[in-house]
């Protein structure tokens, strides 16, 4: 297994990949990644559609701006976040938190009040920003347990989100689309990316010690 620092050296956002479907324990491992990764309050606001059908992903491609990863990769993972942080979205998360730890509503009803009185001073966009942000986290997540599976990947923001939400019926759900995550195998020889030197910023400009 490779280290944390050869994981993410050995990543790249894949540009071409080669059709080749993954191991579905590697894809479970990948999943597994994103579900546990945190979020603001434990909340999890967003689901993620997994989409391997051949004809959604057609119809997914042109409103991805006709990226080829669309087809070619194993799986297009689409993270969708709540449309609004609602007062019956957050009372059935704290049911649910409290019937698994198996403790009394009381235990954690201030938490949860104090966290409604927060939300209510928001608009209904301004809480699918907040929960909209939470996927993003997951999507890191879920990229960096790819790399250490040696599965390649490729987060992907370019894609009409209106047209996607229409494709997938979300609106229907409750939910928005925030941003898309390819993963597969690379194609060795025409994903041109993955042979480019990797550029990120030294460390002495980007971080600031105060």
């Amino acid at each position: 297994m490779m280290s944390l620092k050869e994981a993410l050296n050995w990543r790249s956002a894949t540009k071409s990949f080669n059709g080749e479907t993954i191991e579905q324990e590697k894809l479970q491992q990948i999943l597994e990644a994103i579900r546990m990764a945190p979020t603001s309050s434990g909340l999890q606001p967003f689901k993620v559609f997994v989409l391997t059908d051949k004809e959604i992903r057609e119809k997914l491609q042109p409103i991805a701006w006709g990226q080829q990863q669309i087809l070619d990769a194993s799986h297009i993972l689409v993270f969708a976040a709540w449309d609004e942080i609602s007062k019956e979205r957050v009372d059935s998360f704290f049911e649910y938190n409290n019937q698994i730890r198996n403790i009394p509503s009381s235990a954690t009803d201030a938490y949860r009040l104090n966290l409604l009185d927060l939300l209510s001073k928001k608009s209904a966009e301004e809480q699918f920003v907040d929960a909209s942000r939470q996927t993003y986290i997951a999507l890191g997540f879920g990229l960096l347990a790819a790399a250490e599976l040696k599965i390649d990947a490729t987060p992907m923001e370019g894609f009409d989100n209106a047209a996607l939400d229409e494709l997938l019926d979300l609106k229907a759900h409750g939910l928005r689309s925030t941003v898309m995550m390819a993963v597969g195998h690379r194609d060795h020889e025409n994903d041109w990316w993955s042979k480019l030197e990797r550029v990120r910023r030294p460390h002495e400009e980007l971080f600031v010690e105060i």
